[in-house]
């Protein structure tokens, strides 16, 4: 680290000490204002008038706290305590958009270990580029444009502190000795939110706490559809539709502008106060897609997400349209092997299959034995390969029967696993639109009746499970199950 008296930093970056949570998030969105307004004044100072005098640095704000004995916490609580007595830390980024979630788990731990929390500036230094993202009027020029190189005078991305270290178990202690807090550092947050601008063309602010996944167009015409009628009840508590463009609605006959671009991974918003609405993220096709999206909206603490796609029916019994609710998934879609070895196993968690069964029954008032008719509870298997059935089928045809799989896709297992690595509760409830294995390919003549018949109520299921899901407490849904030996006191 270079020291910091060879910079010009903020004045009046002073630690202080809190025994209530709403003080300190207050505190950290003061430090981070200041050193954010730091940055882009010299900058855009820099722009006009070439190279400053001096370097320019301004640290991210991090809380701190000392736990010196084992404290009987309540076993029933996943979060919001730590395991061991020691000094705990996080740097902190965007204190304003994660204000609700800062003051919950700042609250918990004062609550939970009767200590005081310590805030102030770290000593990770803020990169330029993060400090004036949310400037619409200010971009950083590339290399070789400026008269003087950009790294000389202002702090660049590091990788050095952008990683998944944390959540991947392979850190246990920072630099000076003290333990993560949160699961990302402020640079690993804030590398993800420039990320999620840049793919999904809507700002992060906007992502509610509840996500669906799909791999359709399909999907989208159907949740807008779903999200004008329920701006037309007063009683649905939703409040407003954003969709790609951060173009928003507050009535059910608004006009969306359209998007100046579309993203790679459009997205859209049916908001609700304290961020507890749904989120639609149609990701395409194919296993890196859905972890590039994973990788970035996890950052954002999501309460649930859910994949909601289509998928190829590996079981002569089943029929186009058929349902398939995953208790389990075999992993060739190879992403994900670096980060989360294919021995890992990825458990069902009973919150999200019960949510999603019970809204199963409610959209197709079929439940109990009848309910088998069409669905299928089972092993979903995730490939790498669209075009698999172009090879020699013996090698994959006999370990997909040999693993059970009632189901194949590229998407659901890669989101599934990336769920268990970040600790974000996951499911998956597929549609059958073909059966590669009992001719019955996906041709435009057969998809077209097909999601003309199947894909509102699909969606529908989708949004019904997590308005259940948003209902419940949230220790129910954040459970032990995806916590490790030792973990962070952060959801």
């Amino acid at each position: 680290m270079d020291d910091h008296s060879a910079f010009l930093l903020p004045s009046h970056a002073v630690t202080e000490i809190f025994t209530e949570a709403e003080p300190a998030v207050a505190r950290l969105e003061q430090l981070y204002a200041e050193a954010t307004a730091h940055l882009s004044q010299h900058f855009n100072a820099a722009l006009r008038h070439g190279r400053p005098a001096s370097r320019i640095r301004a640290c991210y704000p991090e809380v701190r706290l000392t736990v010196t004995s084992f404290d009987k916490i309540d076993s029933r609580l996943s979060f919001g305590h730590v395991s061991q007595p020691g000094t705990y830390a996080t740097t902190i980024t965007r204190p304003d958009l994660f204000r609700h979630y800062l003051i919950q788990q700042l609250g918990l731990l004062i609550q939970n270990h009767g200590v005081p929390l310590t805030v102030g500036p770290s000593t990770t230094p803020i990169p330029v580029h993060f400090a004036v993202a949310g400037n619409p009027g200010v971009s950083v020029p590339q290399d070789g444009v400026l008269d003087f190189s950009l790294r000389d005078v202002f702090d660049v991305p590091d990788l050095a502190t952008t990683n998944d270290d944390i959540v991947n178990g392979t850190l246990s202690h920072f630099s000076d000795g003290s333990m993560p807090l949160a699961p990302f550092t402020a640079q690993r947050v804030d590398y993800s939110l420039a990320r999620l601008s840049h793919y999904t063309a809507t700002d992060a602010d906007h992502f509610q706490n509840h996500v669906l996944f799909t791999n359709y167009q399909f999907y989208v015409d159907e949740f807008e559809a779903f999200a004008r009628a329920a701006l037309a009840d007063p009683d649905s508590g939703y409040t407003a539709f954003v969709a790609t463009g951060n173009a928003q609605i507050t009535t059910p006959d608004g006009v969306l502008a359209p998007s100046a671009k579309t993203p790679q991974m459009p997205t859209y918003h049916l908001k609700r106060a304290n961020s507890q609405g749904i989120t639609l993220v149609n990701i395409g096709v194919g296993p890196s897609n859905a972890k590039t999206a994973t990788d970035h909206i996890a950052v954002l603490r999501p309460h649930a997400w859910l994949m909601v796609g289509h998928c190829a029916g590996l079981r002569n019994t089943q029929a186009l349209g058929d349902f398939v609710l995953a208790h389990a998934y075999l992993r060739e879609d190879h992403v994900l092997d670096d980060d989360l070895p294919v021995w890992v196993p990825i458990p069902a968690l009973a919150e999200i299959q019960i949510a999603l069964e019970d809204a199963v029954e409610e959209v197709t008032q079929l439940e109990g034995f009848e309910l088998k008719r069409i669905m299928r509870t089972g092993t979903v298997a995730t490939i790498d390969n669209r075009n698999w059935e172009l090879r020699d089928q013996s090698g994959p045809v006999r370990r997909l029967s040999q693993s059970r799989a009632v189901a194949l896709d590229m998407e659901s297992a890669t989101i599934a696993a990336n769920g268990f690595r970040f600790r974000v509760p996951y499911g998956t409830l597929l549609c059958v639109s073909d059966k590669p294995l009992h001719g019955e390919l996906k041709l435009p003549g057969m998809a077209s009746q097909f999601y003309r018949t199947q894909v509102s109520r699909h969606l529908l299921i989708g949004v019904r499970a997590m308005e259940r899901l948003r209902d419940m407490p949230l220790e129910r849904i954040h459970s032990r199950k995806l916590r490790s030996f030792e973990e962070t006191a952060f959801l």
